[in-house]
């Protein structure tokens, strides 16, 4: 018998470090005031983060909820920027920004633009104003005009310490990194805006879009920048015609020529009319695409895939904190070939390849002069080094071409490595793919795998020729408390009618493995583990793997669309010495084991946040390491940022660290 070691619940929150907030408010990321937590906050707080980080004012020249006088009465708008060291004042008034909440009009009367047009006009001094719900944003100048002013629509505020002029059509050293879920929003319109412009259905305005995104990477990796659009060429459709030419160039010739395997055919033209895509452009042209944390990106791109490509084949994507706790398990290195066989859009995937990135990118870093801003040959071996990891291990399949073409996409936008991602039936007989993919993908040659494969009883697995390679899909007999294969008249193992891919899978991805020393993370379904007839299922593990650990995940992981209760087991592969004895039962060792309350959001998906004992939001204090462009150089330099923010209540890190701590004990 093996030896179980089995962890509490976790339910204490960390509050090392935090303070609290009381229920139902947010602290503001500018000042730390306490407001209502309500859907405009929502779209502020992502705003005044981005005036920091993303334009780069100082937070100390900007103020929410500041009072002016407009005529005789008293309003309050809800971010004034000021000018810069200036005295909080009405007449230093530099950029006012209005934000509502998502669904709000810009032509309401009393809501809308005009509301922020009035109080520019009452701000004598202010040059610049931005309204926002989150899906809408709009800017806008102040222009001297014979009788005093007018206020006209521009494409971009500027940035502090930029012009007006660079703001319009941005250089390479003035993009800037996105923030929280800007990004989101900036997605977000722009798809809204295809589907509902172009009249095209939401998977096609979605390819479309797509394009453009990979434009928009491809023409950052160039010194002059040509995925723009001006604010003549947004407003005008004869002039939109040279802006859709511009950045037809960037896909004919970067991006086709680059990826011929996911660009063939039709899709080699921009189908958008040229007022769209110079819309697109406007709305995405500020943002370092390279530069924005992964996780924003992951958040915003999944979104979008998860609104338009989620199949009928029980595939549901992995939430990113799930995939964060299984990979912070398996801890993935430079040296290590890494694969998922089920990749869905890449999310998993993702994450384990950046964690690998990461150690190469510290590895480097640690032996640079200056570790924040690398020399030219420093970056040049730094990049070497990454794409040679991402070209030799990072792999992935799936048999959706859909979301194999949306993984590529997804890769591409977070560093690369698209090349090893493939369309293929990986529970098949691999003389059955594709050449390129079955030299790619050899069973046995991989050291850590990533999935969640899809499951569910609507997609059984009934082609005798695929169960035909399975242990897993024989029938299995109890005799005396042991399970065997039963054996039909030949000898052979007799196969049942139909298997759950959930249970191939557990199969399959251990035949990938490298036998002694590859080891695996894997959501499965919970009946996998505690239903008496899949039993058998449990014994072929436990004779063919090491487990690791088992975390039951919390009810709502999957919730709202999928309510299956599921677990994530690590696994690794045993050498045939030790499957022998693991046949003999003379193999023992510990398991980490532990059950997870809170996965971050309800069943409904609304975001959770831990709280104090007395009811109160816990706000941590952090200070996160961002990238960011140099303005002067253009390069990508690190910046430590503090922030305060509410804790999440997701117990997966805990678990993760839980795990590690434990694992270290027993070296």
């Amino acid at each position: 018998m093996k030896t179980l070691n089995t962890l509490p619940m976790f339910a204490a929150p960390v509050t090392i470090g935090t303070t609290s907030v009381p229920d139902g408010k947010v602290s503001d990321f500018l000042t730390g005031k306490l407001f209502k937590d309500t859907p405009e906050e929502y779209v502020r707080q992502n705003v005044e983060k981005a005036l920091v980080r993303g334009y780069r004012y100082a937070a100390s020249d900007c103020e929410p909820e500041f009072a002016i006088k407009v005529g005789s009465s008293r309003r309050r708008i809800d971010i004034v920027v000021f000018r810069p060291q200036s005295e909080h004042r009405q007449e230093n008034a530099w950029i006012l920004v209005e934000t509502k909440k998502r669904g709000t009009n810009p032509g309401n009367k009393t809501e809308g633009v005009e509301q922020l047009k009035s109080y520019m006009a009452a701000c004598l001094n202010a040059q610049y104003g931005m309204w926002t719900n989150g899906d809408e944003q709009i800017f806008y100048a102040k222009r001297i005009a014979e009788h005093g002013f007018r206020i006209e629509e521009i494409v971009e505020i500027p940035a502090a310490g930029q012009s007006e002029a660079d703001a319009q059509r941005p250089k390479r050293k003035d993009l800037k990194p996105a923030t929280a879920d800007n990004l989101l929003f900036a997605f977000r319109r722009c798809h809204n805006y295809i589907a509902g412009t172009e009249g095209k259905q939401k998977a096609e305005a979605f390819w479309e879009l797509l394009k453009l995104i990979f434009c928009k990477i491809e023409d950052e990796r160039s010194k002059v920048l040509d995925f723009y659009a001006t604010a003549t060429e947004r407003t005008s459709a004869t002039s939109a015609v040279a802006a859709k030419k511009r950045i037809q160039r960037v896909f004919t010739e970067k991006v086709v020529k680059k990826y011929p395997t996911i660009f063939s055919g039709a899709d080699r033209d921009i189908d958008l009319k040229p007022t769209v895509v110079a819309y697109v452009a406007t709305q995405l042209q500020g943002f370092s695409l390279l530069a924005s944390p992964v996780d924003v990106k992951g958040v915003a791109y999944e979104e979008i895939v998860g609104s338009n490509l989620r199949g009928d084949r029980g595939e549901f994507f992995t939430p990113r904190n799930a995939c964060r706790m299984a990979v912070a398990m398996l801890k993935p290195q430079p040296d290590e070939r890494l694969i998922d066989p089920a990749c869905g859009t890449g999310g998993f995937l993702i994450t384990a390849m950046n964690a690998a990135l990461d150690y190469i990118e510290a590895d480097e870093r640690a032996e640079w002069a200056d570790p924040t801003d690398g020399t030219d040959s420093e970056r040049q071996q730094l990049w070497a080094r990454r794409n040679d990891y991402l070209s030799r291990c990072v792999h992935g399949a799936d048999l959706n071409p859909s979301l194999v073409r949306a993984a590529k996409m997804n890769m591409v936008m977070n560093n690369d490595g698209s090349g090893g991602l493939f369309q293929a039936n990986t529970l098949a007989n691999p003389y059955s793919w594709d050449p390129q993919a079955a030299a790619s993908i050899q069973l046995g040659s991989f050291d850590v795998v990533v999935t969640n494969p899809p499951f569910g009883a609507n997609i059984l697995i009934e082609d005798e020729e695929i169960l035909r390679q399975y242990d897993l899909a024989a029938m299995w007999d109890r005799t005396d408390g042991v399970w065997k294969i039963r054996l039909g008249p030949n000898g052979e193992p007799v196969l049942q009618k139909s298997q759950p891919p959930e249970i191939l899978f557990i199969e399959r991805c251990v035949q990938l493995l490298k036998p002694g020393t590859g080891r695996m993370a894997m959501v499965i379904p919970n009946g996998i583990l505690n239903n008496p007839a899949l039993g058998y299922v449990r014994h072929w593990m436990m004779i063919n793997t090491q487990i690791l650990t088992v975390v039951d995940m919390a009810r709502e992981l999957f919730q709202p669309k999928n309510d299956t209760q599921t677990s994530m087991v690590l696994l690794r592969r045993l050498s045939d010495d030790e499957r022998q004895r693991a046949s003999d039962g003379a193999l023992d060792y510990p398991i980490f084991m532990a059950v997870t309350r809170s996965i971050g959001h309800d069943k409904r998906g609304n975001v959770l946040y831990r709280r104090t004992e007395t009811g109160d939001d816990v706000v941590v204090e952090r200070i996160d390491t961002v990238a960011e462009i140099d303005p002067k150089t253009g390069n990508e330099v690190l910046r430590q940022v503090k922030t305060a923010e509410r804790l999440v209540d997701d117990e997966l890190p805990d678990v993760a660290q839980e795990y590690l701590n434990w694992l270290e004990g027993r070296l």
